[in-house]
C-alpha cells in the first residue's frame, strides 16, 4: 500500500479511481484518500508532506483543519505567553513584539477539539505536556501514529468527549502548572451545512464560558472569520485578545484569547502572514475611540495608494491606521488611502498613481487610450467590476491597476496606478 501510495501519489485521484480493476491487491478507497490528503498537504501542510508515512483523513477534515502558517501563528502566540504586551506608542507594527519575558509559559496545554491535529501539532511543541482530546477513534488513531512521525513526545491522545474531559478536569487544574485550553468549535451542522454564529457551534463556547475560565488560566478559541468579532467579544466577555489572521490577503481565522477577570484592556491583532513568510502586525486598542478620521486630501498625480490588508478591512480600524501611518482616506466609506510619501511598512498593498480620470467620455479614452486589460477594483463606486469591465472594454489582468472610487463625499473617480512590491 505504501508503495502503492508513493509510486501514484502526483496523479489525478479521479483517473487512479476508474483505474481500481487493475490493482485487485490495493484497498483503493483508502489509497485514494491518502493521495488525496497528501497533494492538499503539500500547498496546505508542507511540513507534514514532507514527513513520510504521515496518515491523512477523510477530505472534509482536510478542508477544515488549519494550514501550517496558521498553525504556527497560534503556536507562537501562546508560546511566548502573552507576547502581546508592548507599547502602545510604538509605530512600526509590521514587525513581532518582543515577547513579555515576565509572563510564564504554560506548561500544559489541552486541545478539547482535536481533529486532523494540525493546530495541536505546532501549538504542542511550546508546552511542557500536551493533550489531544477528540471523540472520533479514527482521528485519534492517526493521531497518535503521526504524533510520533512528528517527534512529539510530550503528547498525550484521549478518544472521548471533549466537554466531559473538561468537567472532569480538577479546579484549578494546578495553580503551579497553568493550563491553557484550545477550542476549534464545529461550523457545521448535522446535516453539514456551515454555521457562523457561536451559539450554533458545537461545543458552544458560551455555554462553556464559564467552566473552560474555571480550568485554565488562558483559553484560546478559534472561530469563522465571517464573524463580527465585536459581536463575539460582547457575546463572550473576559477576552484580553483578538486576532484576525489572514494569508497572503484572504481572511482566515478570528481567534480569541479569554482570561478571568482581565486587568489589561482589549488588544486587537490583525495578521497577515504573506507567502515570503513574513507577517504584517498591525495592533490596536478598540479602547482608544477618540480618533477621528482625517480630512480628505486633494487628489494628485504621482501620490501613493494604500489598500490596508483583509485583516485589517476586517477589523475596520481604519481611523488607527490614518492616524498610525499618516495617510489620508480617498473618502469616507472607501477604505483607500493616500499619501505623497512612499511608506514601505504599511501593513497592505501600495501602489503609485498615474493617472486620474472622471468617467467623462473624453477623459477615459484619454486615460486609458491603449490599455487592452487591466485589473479592476471598485470601493464605494455605483456600478460592479463586471459593469465597469464592460464599459471600459478592458479584459482582466496586467499590471495596471484601477482603482474606482468615490473622493471625498460624491466626487467618482478612477485611479490608475502601478502596483509597488
Amino acid at each position: 500500500m505504501r508503495d502503492f501510495i508513493r509510486e501514484h501519489r502526483h496523479e489525478d485521484v479521479r483517473q487512479l479511481a476508474l483505474q481500481a480493476a487493475r490493482y485487485p491487491d490495493i484497498d483503493m478507497q483508502q489509497a485514494l484518500q491518502q493521495i488525496a490528503g497528501w497533494q492538499t498537504a503539500r500547498t496546505k501542510l508542507p511540513e507534514w508532506a514532507a514527513t513520510e508515512g504521515i496518515v491523512y483523513p477523510p477530505r472534509l477534515s482536510m478542508e477544515q483543519c488549519s494550514s501550517e502558517a496558521t498553525a504556527k501563528y497560534k503556536a507562537k502566540v501562546l508560546g511566548d505567553g502573552c507576547w502581546m504586551l508592548v507599547d502602545s506608542s510604538h509605530t512600526n507594527n509590521n514587525k513581532p513584539p518582543t515577547p513579555n519575558t515576565h509572563h510564564p509559559t504554560p506548561s500544559t496545554i489541552i486541545d478539547l477539539t482535536g481533529g486532523f491535529g494540525v493546530d495541536f501539532s505546532y501549538m504542542a511543541r511550546g508546552f511542557q505536556k500536551a493533550v489531544y482530546v477528540e471523540r472520533q477513534p479514527h482521528l485519534c488513531e492517526a493521531a497518535r501514529h503521526n504524533f510520533q512521525l512528528l517527534g512529539l513526545e510530550n503528547a498525550e491522545v484521549v478518544c472521548g468527549d471533549g466537554v466531559e474531559y473538561l468537567k472532569n478536569l480538577p479546579s484549578p487544574f494546578n495553580a503551579q502548572s497553568p493550563l491553557t485550553i484550545y477550542l476549534d468549535p464545529a461550523r457545521r451542522d448535522e446535516n453539514g451545512k456551515k454555521t457562523y454564529a457561536i451559539s450554533d457551534c458545537t461545543p458552544d463556547v458560551v455555554a462553556l464560558k464559564d467552566l473552560l475560565l474555571e480550568k485554565a488560566g488562558r483559553v484560546m478559541i478559534k472561530l469563522s472569520p465571517m464573524l463580527d468579532w465585536h459581536k463575539a467579544v460582547d457575546d463572550l466577555g473576559e477576552v484580553v485578545e483578538v486576532h484576525i489572521v489572514s494569508v497572503d490577503n484572504e481572511c482566515k481565522e478570528l481567534l480569541l484569547v479569554l482570561a478571568k477577570n482581565p486587568a489589561a484592556p482589549l488588544r486587537v491583532v490583525c495578521a497577515n502572514i504573506r507567502h515570503d513568510a513574513e507577517t504584517e502586525l498591525f495592533e490596536f486598542f478598540p479602547s482608544n475611540d477618540n480618533l477621528s478620521i482625517p480630512l480628505f486630501p486633494a487628489l494628485r498625480e504621482r501620490d501613493f495608494l494604500y489598500e490596508p490588508n483583509a485583516s485589517i478591512m476586517k477589523a475596520g480600524c481604519f481611523a488607527e491606521v490614518a492616524h498610525r501611518f499618516g495617510v489620508q482616506p480617498t473618502g469616507s466609506n472607501s477604505h483607500l488611502f493616500l499619501s505623497p510619501q512612499f511608506i514601505p511598512d504599511f501593513p497592505g498593498r501600495k501602489f503609485q498613481i498615474e493617472q486620474v480620470t472622471s468617467m467623462n467620455k473624453k477623459e477615459l479614452k484619454h486615460a486609458i487610450g491603449g490599455l487592452t486589460k487591466a485589473n479592476i477594483t471598485v470601493r464605494n463606486f455605483p456600478l460592479s467590476v463586471a459593469e465597469l469591465r464592460k464599459r471600459l472594454k478592458l479584459a482582466d489582468g496586467g499590471d495596471t491597476y484601477i482603482f474606482a472610487t468615490t473622493l471625498g463625499e460624491k466626487d467618482h473617480v478612477l485611479l490608475i496606478t502601478k502596483q509597488i512590491f
